[in-house]
């Protein structure tokens, strides 16, 4: 039957009613009417599965859209999900080489190292006896996450708007993001590109490699790479009983982060113990089906602000933020210079070693959320890595400030690309023009003190005012001198009345009987014309 018949397209359409209705159950299940908290997206996610639970970790990432409390709660998310039959496993690996897979491996263990939501991996032992895993990638699972994705897209629609997280985010927006990030991490060969770029750039340090990979038998859908035993990072019982310093490791841990983001550019976005591991006195990394970048423009900007965090200079941060960022709305630099400036007050006299280089990437990320401003996702990726950089830490060597290993790493890029000569020659051209005009200071200081003395000293001030302030100031001073008329008008005639003068109107003398009339008048015509532009402007 062809891809495209009818039948197929019956059976794809009954089996979207059938999810879309289990996805409705579970929804009404928890209440989703009476809006949505971080814990409840977290349930309805593991609810829904393995591709919801893959779609919450994307999620995480987006700390520059989603606050703060939703991203640590998808954080929980576990990952662990029913493995596919061996069977399965098999049928798979064949077709995706194009082979049986007794041609390419002596043994492959029927039992799963972990299964999660996009792949399952085996130990295996390739022909010439190298030890091996192969990664799969679930059956179907693009076809059921494609899927899931568009159903997501209509119940948005639907979803009422008491659901506090579809005010905060443009919920569609979200799910195309995270569908682009899934796509990238189902297609091995491109977590096969990313293993040999990390390999390649970390290849002259001696103390961390990565797996070895096989990509002769690597495909879209299959990943073979050696098999990495030692310790995790944070077994630091076994580590000391091995004899391994927890605070080297920790250390070089850190160091080599930094070297990622700011030497590379690319980094590991999700560094949590499971994905780091000690071997043969080596920090191993494994697992780059999700890696961070940063472009030349944003790491030289991050530096920058990492600088103005250190300096306490408001305007610095600011400049980097704004460089670095994209407005949503309209801007408004003002409240922005005020919540950085906040930001920065927090920390009051302490230095950058002393300050969570975690935490403070959070808060700049909350500040720009408040004013609506977007950070290119490498940014945010490195944010959630920094925050489960810092956990490890915690556990293995809590005495280590990531902020501290970040800002001598500053320092010596900045000491490394600084041009001596050029400001070398930058200062003695200040320092010549300083002890020039320093030389006509006393001069200058005596004739202005012989002007003063003489009674000739002036000073010339230039204002500059709005039209809206003149027409101000004109009505202001306009609406006085009409006041004081009046008033002048009303004593006068007051005075006079108190006379015997004549003629008289209505038992007043007439130019008294005059000027209360000329000042009734003219008080009602002000009242009057005060009315009518108040209500013009209505």
């Amino acid at each position: 039957m062809a891809d495209g018949s009818p039948e197929k397209a019956l059976n794809t359409q009954n089996d979207g009613g059938s999810r879309l209705k289990q996805i409705r159950q579970v929804l009404v299940r928890n209440h989703i009417t009476r809006g949505i908290t971080p814990e409840k997206l977290r349930i309805i996610l593991e609810e829904l599965g393995p591709t919801f639970i893959k779609l919450g970790q994307i999620m995480s990432l987006h700390s520059d859209i989603l606050p703060k409390a939703y991203c640590e709660e998808l954080m929980k998310l576990n990952s662990d999900v029913t493995p596919m039959p061996f069977e399965t496993v098999e049928e798979i690996i064949n077709e995706s080489c194009g082979a049986q897979w007794a041609s390419f491996f002596k043994s492959i263990d029927t039992k799963p190292l972990g299964s999660a939501s996009i792949a399952q991996v085996h130990k295996a032992v390739l022909k010439d006896g190298s030890d091996v895993i192969i990664k799969v990638q679930r059956k179907g699972i693009y076809e059921t996450m494609s899927r899931d994705i568009s159903l997501l897209h209509r119940l948005v629609k639907l979803m009422p708007p008491v659901g506090d997280l579809k005010n905060i985010v443009d919920l569609d927006m979200i799910l195309n993001e995270m569908w682009s990030v899934a796509q990238q991490e189902m297609d091995f060969l491109k977590e096969a590109s990313n293993l040999e770029e990390f390999a390649h750039n970390n290849k002259n340090i001696n103390y961390i490699r990565c797996p070895k990979l096989y990509r002769e038998y690597s495909t879209s859908k299959v990943l073979v790479m050696e098999y990495i035993g030692g310790f995790g990072i944070d077994d630091v019982k076994d580590l000391k009983a091995n004899g391994y310093d927890l605070h080297e490791i920790g250390v070089k841990f850190v160091n080599n982060y930094i070297k990622q983001v700011m030497d590379d550019g690319f980094f590991h976005a999700d560094p949590h113990p499971g994905n780091v591991k000690i071997m043969d006195g080596k920090i191993v990394w494994i697992d780059m089906g999700m890696m961070g970048r940063l472009s030349d423009h944003d790491r030289r900007v991050m530096v920058k602000g990492v600088r103005g965090i250190g300096l306490h200079d408001v305007t610095m941060v600011e400049n980097a933020v704004l460089e670095i960022g994209d407005f949503r709305g309209k801007p408004d630099r003002g409240q922005l210079y005020q919540d950085l400036k906040g930001f920065l007050d927090e920390y009051g006299n302490a230095s950058l070693g002393d300050i969570s280089l975690a935490d403070s990437m959070s808060e700049i990320m909350e500040i720009m959320k408040k004013n609506e401003i977007s950070m290119p996702h490498g940014m945010t990726m490195l944010c959630r890595g920094l925050t489960v950089m810092q956990g490890v830490l915690s556990e293995i060597a809590p005495e280590i400030s990531m902020s501290q290993i970040a800002s001598n790493r500053v320092m010596e890029e900045t000491l490394d690309n600084m041009d001596w000569k050029s400001e070398i020659r930058k200062d003695i051209h200040a320092a010549w023009r300083i002890s020039k005009k320093g030389a006509e200071v006393p001069s200058l200081t005596a004739d202005a003190l012989k002007e003063y003395l003489a009674g000739q000293a002036g000073i010339n001030i230039s204002l500059h005012s709005s039209r809206n302030f003149n027409d101000i100031v004109h009505s202001a001073v306009r609406n006085f001198v009409i006041g004081l008329c009046l008033a002048a008008l009303l004593i006068s005639s007051s005075i006079i009345c108190t006379t015997d003068m004549t003629p008289k109107i209505m038992g007043l003398p007439f130019l008294g009987f005059i000027g209360y009339f000329a000042a009734i008048a003219v008080g009602t015509a002000l009242c009057i014309r005060y009315l009518w532009k108040k209500y013009k402007r209505k």
